[in-house]
């Protein structure tokens, strides 16, 4: 925990201190602009949440002089293997995408945090913590910034990296079209035996629901699937039931390290900035976990506004980005319902084209797609 005094100003006041906050302030850092990242937690969460890190986010991450650390973290995945239960109806390969990162990194998002601080402290930055904003007006000159705790903070600008529930995107009056979806999402990480193994990232089709299984460092799995009604914690017997039911004989779940329910949107904010207000990560856009494009999407959120600070162009920021977001949204969205359809017909037509295009140049185009190289 830092608790240093907060300055009287900066340039750029920072709110949020998860991957994309940090991501935007080593990106501030490396181009001398004053800048303060504020987090309203005591300590960084240890779950693991996000755990995807695609090659384009790991292209942005060289930039930052960050990316070497993060591999070294993670698993090295080459292919996401697509499924009806035990029915393998696709395979997506990554190893000839043209990249220097011909993979996805599967590593947990406290990691990627962990390595994004340590690289803003290297360039002199650090964090403040436990600040909470209860507030932020902006008038011509700036933006003050209020703690719950009364104390003040003048700004240049202020960036809202501080998540779906945003106060900087609710103080800028900004929108955030969308709905949610109605199933809950089930998250865990486990020990298991799994038929498929550690070599991909496997996506599971079915009518109860989309199953993602994805290999972890340290042994570990990463269980993600869609559930009508989960509960809040669900315990190893649960994830045991679930992936029985997903993928018989496939799972043998022998511990639990970590397990939540979360409900998911799929939103887009209306504008990414308001005058001396700006937004990125989930304060811009939430989406299904579909394919891992969350986090990835606000590490280059962050990266492109820094760069769009530094340079004087913050005009062209949401022209830049929103586009990406909306992208996102829309192929997530389809990936979900695709994937989750209860319809005979429709999952016949699924189970019988997706071999055939098998064959076609359409597994290196969503490969591409997923691994966001078409956001350069």
């Amino acid at each position: 925990m830092n608790t240093t005094a907060l300055p009287a100003h900066t340039e750029v006041a920072i709110v949020g201190a998860g991957p994309t906050g940090l991501a935007l302030a080593v990106t501030l850092a490396s181009a001398g602009i004053d800048f303060v990242v504020l987090d309203r937690l005591a300590e960084g969460a240890n779950t693991s949440r996000a755990a995807v890190v695609h090659a384009r986010t790991l292209e942005v991450l060289d930039e930052l002089g960050a990316s070497d650390q993060l591999i070294a973290r993670g698993v090295q995945v080459t292919r996401f293997a697509v499924r009806d239960g035990s029915r393998r109806l696709l395979t997506v390969p990554f190893d000839k995408l043209p990249t220097p990162h011909p993979y996805t990194l599967m590593v947990p998002q406290y990691e990627t945090e962990s390595v994004l601080l340590d690289r803003l402290r290297a360039l002199g930055g650090d964090m403040h913590r436990p600040y909470e904003v209860a507030s932020a007006v902006q008038d011509e000159d700036g933006v003050t910034l209020t703690m719950a705790t009364g104390q003040t903070l003048r700004a240049g600008y202020a960036v809202g990296a501080d998540g779906m529930h945003s106060i900087v995107r609710e103080a800028a009056g900004i929108g955030f079209t969308g709905n949610a979806y109605a199933e809950s999402f089930v998250l865990a990480d486990v020990l298991m035996d799994w038929t498929p193994g550690r070599t991909e990232v496997s996506l599971t089709f079915g009518t109860a629901g989309l199953t993602v299984v994805a290999p972890l460092p340290g042994g570990h799995y990463r269980v993600v699937a869609t559930v009508g009604d989960a509960p809040a914690t669900p315990d190893l017997a649960f994830v045991q039931q679930l992936l029985d039911e997903r993928a018989p004989g496939q799972a043998e779940v022998t511990g639990l390290a970590w397990s939540s329910r979360f409900r998911v949107h799929h939103r887009v904010a209306d504008h990414y900035r308001a005058g001396r207000l700006l937004l990125a990560g989930d304060a811009a856009h939430v989406h299904s976990p579909a394919g891992g494009q969350g986090m990835n999407t606000g590490i280059q959120d962050g990266y492109t506004l820094g760069r769009a600070f530094a340079t004087g162009q913050l005009d062209g920021y949401e022209a830049q980005r929103r586009p990406v977001a909306q992208r996102v949204v829309a192929f997530t969205d389809r990936m979900t319902r695709v994937a989750t359809t209860r319809n005979p017909a429709v999952r016949g037509a699924r189970n019988f084209a997706l071999p055939l295009l098998g064959h076609t140049g359409m597994p290196k185009k969503l490969a591409t797609e997923l691994a966001e190289l078409n956001y350069r």
